[in-house]
C-alpha cells in the first residue's frame, strides 16, 4: 500500500507566492551562510487589521538538502497552529523532524513552551533552527532526536502537543516514526500528534498506520480548507492535517 509513496518528498512547487512570503537572496550582511541561501518571509494574521499578526523569518538552503526548505506541508501545518492559537497558549509542544521549524516557531510566537527537534546525526540542521530561533527573537530548546532510538532525550519529553509537517514521505520511516509517537502519546495519555501530509493513497495509509499502532484519529482536516486565499494560491497538491491519540483500548 506505500506503492504511491516516494523516498524524497515529491517536486512541490516553492512555498512562496508575492503576497505570503517574501524570499531575499543571502549576501555577506544576511544571517545565511554560504550554505544558508534564501531568507522567507511567513506572515500570519491580517497587520492591518489585527494587533496579534506575526512574521516568521527562515533561513533555507537551495542545496538537496529538504531539511532545509519551507515544503507546503509546512505552511499548511503552520498556518492550521496560528488557526488554533488559543490551545498553544501555555502548551508544551515538540516538534519532530522540525528541519525550518516553521510549525513549531509559529507555536512559541503564540506562547508556548516548544521543543524543536530533528535527527541527531543533521548538525547542520540542528544549528540552523538555532539560528532561527535567534533570528525570531524566540526561545526554544533545540534538540537531536532519531526516531526509533531510545536515548535520554527522548525520556525528559511530556508533550502536550506533538507537531511533524511532511513526515509521512518515506515509508522505510514509518515504524520508527510512529514508535517514537506512540511512546510520547502514551506519556501523556492526553496529548495529540499533529501532521500534515500529502494524501496519496486515500485515508488508507492513515487507517493502516492506526491500526498497526494502536492509536486513534481523532480529527481529519482538508489542509487547504483553513488556509487563506493569499496562500492557498501558491501551493498545490492534496495535503491533509490530522490529529492522533492514544486509542481507548491503549488508554490507561
Amino acid at each position: 500500500m506505500f506503492s504511491k509513496l516516494q523516498s524524497t518528498p515529491p517536486a512541490h512547487s516553492h512555498c512562496g507566492c508575492s503576497m505570503e512570503i517574501n524570499k531575499t537572496d543571502a549576501d555577506s550582511d544576511s544571517p545565511a551562510t554560504e550554505n544558508m541561501t534564501t531568507v522567507s518571509h511567513h506572515y500570519f494574521g491580517d497587520s492591518n487589521a489585527s494587533d496579534d499578526a506575526i512574521c516568521i523569518t527562515v533561513i533555507e538552503s537551495m542545496k538537496e538538502d529538504y531539511g532545509l526548505f519551507v515544503w507546503p506541508c509546512s505552511v499548511i501545518l503552520a498556518e492550521y497552529v496560528w488557526q488554533q492559537r488559543s490551545r498553544f497558549a501555555g502548551a508544551k509542544v515538540v516538534e519532530l523532524g522540525a528541519g525550518t521549524s516553521l510549525p513549531g516557531l509559529v507555536a512559541a510566537k503564540l506562547g508556548a513552551d516548544v521543543i524543536l527537534t530533528d535527527d541527531s546525526h543533521r548538525l547542520e540542521v540542528l544549528d540552523n533552527m538555532r539560528k532561527v530561533c535567534d533570528l525570531n527573537n524566540i526561545k526554544c530548546e533545540v534538540m537531536g532526536l532519531t526516531w526509533g532510538v531510545w536515548d535520554e532525550s527522548i525520556f525528559s519529553l511530556r508533550p502536550q502537543i506533538i507537531l511533524g509537517a511532511d513526515v509521512l514521505y518515506d515509508s522505510s520511516a514509518f515504524d520508527n516514526l510512529f514508535a517514537t509517537v506512540k511512546f510520547l502519546l502514551e506519556k501523556s495519555p492526553r496529548s495529540v500528534f499533529i501532521t500534515s501530509y500529502h494524501n496519496r493513497s486515500g485515508h488508507r495509509l492513515i487507517e493502516f498506520l492506526m491500526i498497526k499502532w494502536g492509536l486513534k484519529c481523532v480529527k481529519l482536516i482538508d489542509g487547504f480548507s483553513f488556509l487563506p486565499s493569499r496562500k492557498a494560491s501558491g501551493l498545490s497538491g492534496n495535503i491533509q492535517v490530522v490529529e492522533i491519540g492514544v486509542s481507548d483500548a491503549g488508554e490507561n
